[in-house]
């Protein structure tokens, strides 16, 4: 994996110089909006932990496996989506969003995405 594109699977937030908000506007700013960005992930279990993840379903409960990968992915995908604002030059992401989509057993796309701007 590149360098730039690695990050601590275990924090949830992106602690990049751009700030991210899921709401469309920040209160009291004047925005200049730079487009649409984007970051996104394909991600999937190794087959032990498949296997395993198939067995918790005959009992029921948390299948942990894939959470942890599914936090992991939209870490990636975040920090993906951040550093195309910083390359436009932006302050924040605005109205982020987060997608999900099966892609094959075992795997999954997360898409993160929102609004770059510059804060005048």
């Amino acid at each position: 994996m590149d360098e730039r594109n690695r990050v601590n699977p275990t924090r949830l937030d992106y602690d990049g110089p751009v700030k991210l908000y899921t709401i469309d506007h920040i209160p009291g700013a004047e925005l200049e909006a730079l487009g649409m960005v984007e970051g996104s992930v394909v991600q999937s279990k190794h087959i032990g932990r498949d296997l395993m993840a198939g067995l918790k379903t005959i009992v029921g409960g948390e299948i942990v496996g894939y959470t942890e990968m599914l936090t992991e992915a939209r870490a990636i995908a975040t920090a993906r989506m951040a550093r195309q604002a910083e390359a436009l030059g932006a302050d924040a992401v605005v109205n982020v969003r987060y997608s999900s989509s099966a892609i094959m057993e075992s795997a999954a796309e997360v898409l993160a995405y929102g609004t770059a701007v510059r804060i005048k």
